[in-house]
């Protein structure tokens, strides 16, 4: 694969505060404590605190990986958290059903590849890339389906609760659907044995993605994370109370949105007054107080302050964080130094330093994943052919249908040179009637105004009609933008991986690799 490299602010795609964030504005330096720079990491490298149990951790994940047969590295990279010189580079991500779209893999593609950079330039310590599993995600609708080509496939199921709890012994009209697509070639028949191999061999939605993603990345040495474990939980357990009890999180970050909002940005997300759910199987309900009781919404469970405490105590696999407080229990049980999301993520992640330093939980190095299109070789002949570069791809249909017009008639089409003629000309006109009568000038103005917009009405007419004798290559750029920018969007939020392993195997995820530069943030076409 050959790539090349165009600036977040061409793409047109990306908000105004995760642009201003990756240039290093003076005015985010107070919503964030290092910059997502390799100077920035050197100083997280001396600063990185870690008060968590490294043992407990180690432990859990090798109790987490005990059906599985990880490869050689994710064992080593799982042992190394053991030592105070190791730290974990994390992206976290829902549970869609055959990994979703392809940002799912660009998010994990991004960490291993910043893991390896790193380990590169202090080679005195240990960088392991993590996938933080939403396991105890509630947002079903979010994840069960998937858009291969034209077709939506989607996992009919009723469905409550955590979605890492949930079977999938009903997936199959779905796993069926994409087997299908994935077809008879050596590259589709591999996918589909591995999709097939995680989703059947496995009972919860947990576990058959962490073989999925441990199938494609284990031997990068990803390792999976599946926090929805009780000896993790209970280091949180102390966290939880106090903030159910005096509700911190809902005032740190409702002042640091305010900030935010106060210097132009719009915030991500909003905060309740109690920011966690109570889950048990079949079962994931907010929190509320009520007259000084803590009640579990749709249900008939409450707690007094003391049987909370008490319920926190024994079950702390029971108190499951929402959106705000769940980077607050993932920094306290890995020893990490950055997080890397897409631009919602670090968004919402900006709103919540505050809440960290509250509770003294270190505050991560914070970075955009790395965003990709990728060209096929038809598309790039086309784009050859049509003269469209990949900057250009990234403007409005109308905006590329009209350069394009532009660039191909030459001159006749524009008129700037009759334009300014019209303006000098009036402009003479305005200054003779001055003289002989000053109310005279404004109707010159006005007839200045009229004539300009007369031209460009006129101007506007030769590009119609320009379009109407080019309508073939019209209907080319068309087809081009639809493939390439399905639905009007980016690639990334909508294809699977399965059309690109189907045509590129393997190779797909190490070109990737290869071209991927987190810290350069920068977008990276790919001509595969």
């Amino acid at each position: 694969m050959q790539a090349k490299y165009i600036s977040y602010q061409q793409t047109h795609a990306f908000s105004s505060i995760v642009l201003d964030y990756i240039d290093g504005k003076d005015n985010l330096e107070s919503f964030y404590k290092h910059s997502p720079t390799l100077e920035g990491f050197k100083k997280a490298i001396g600063d990185r605190k870690y008060s968590g149990d490294r043992s407990l951790l180690v432990n859990s994940l090798h109790k987490q990986y005990q059906h599985l047969r990880p490869s050689a590295l994710v064992l080593e990279n799982i042992n190394l958290l053991a030592d105070d010189r190791t730290f974990t580079i994390t992206t976290g991500h829902q549970l869609n059903i055959f990994t979703g779209p392809l940002y799912f893999i660009y998010k994990i593609v991004t960490a291993i590849k910043l893991a390896a950079d790193l380990k590169q330039r202090f080679p005195d310590y240990n960088f392991v890339p993590v996938y933080w599993m939403a396991t105890e995600d509630h947002d079903f609708e979010e994840i069960n389906h998937v858009k291969v080509e034209d077709k939506m496939l989607t996992w009919k199921k009723n469905a409550a609760g955590a979605t890492g709890r949930l079977t999938t012994a009903d997936i199959t009209e779905a796993l069926v659907g994409y087997k299908g697509y994935l077809g008879i070639s050596k590259n589709g028949t591999e996918f589909s044995q591995i999709v097939e191999k995680a989703y059947t061999s496995n009972k919860t939605l947990s576990d058959a993605t962490r073989e999925l993603v441990d199938t494609l990345f284990g031997k990068k040495g990803l390792v999976c994370v599946d926090a929805d474990d009780a000896t993790l939980k209970a280091q949180f357990s102390p966290i939880v109370y106090q903030d159910i009890v005096e509700q911190n999180s809902f005032a740190q970050i409702n002042t640091s949105s305010a900030a935010l909002e106060a210097k132009g940005y719009k915030p991500q997300v909003n905060p309740r007054e109690i920011n966690f759910f109570y889950m048990d199987n079949q079962l994931r309900e907010r929190i509320v107080e009520e007259n000084g009781e803590y009640k579990v919404l749709n249900t008939e469970i409450s707690f007094t302050k003391e049987t909370l405490k008490q319920e926190i105590d024994n079950h702390p696999e029971r108190f499951s964080p929402n959106v705000v407080m769940r980077p607050v229990y993932q920094e306290l049980i890995l020893p990490n130094l950055a997080y890397i999301g897409g631009g919602a993520e670090v968004t919402y992640w900006l709103q919540l330093k505050a809440n960290f330093d509250f509770y003294k939980i270190p505050y991560p190095i914070l970075i955009l994943r790395n965003s990709a299109l990728v060209i096929d070789d038809r598309s790039a002949r086309k784009m050859q052919i049509l003269d469209i570069s990949p900057i250009t791809l990234f403007d409005s249909d109308e905006q590329l249908k009209n350069q394009w017009i532009k660039a191909h008639v030459g001159d006749s089409l524009c008129l700037d040179d009759e334009q300014r003629a019209i303006r000098a000309v009036f402009d003479q006109i305005k200054l003779n009637s001055y003289k002989i009568d000053k109310t005279l000038s404004m109707s010159a103005e006005a007839a200045k105004t009229k004539a300009l917009k007369l031209v460009t009405n006129l101007e506007k007419k030769l590009l119609r009609a320009e379009k109407r004798k080019h309508t073939t290559s019209l209907q080319q750029i068309d087809t081009l933008k639809n493939k390439l920018f399905p639905s009007g969007v980016l690639q990334e939020r909508v294809l699977n991986i399965a059309p690109m392993y189907v045509l590129y195997g393997e190779d797909f995820i190490e070109g990737l690799l290869a071209a991927f530069k987190p810290l350069d943030y920068k977008f990276t076409v790919l001509y595969a």
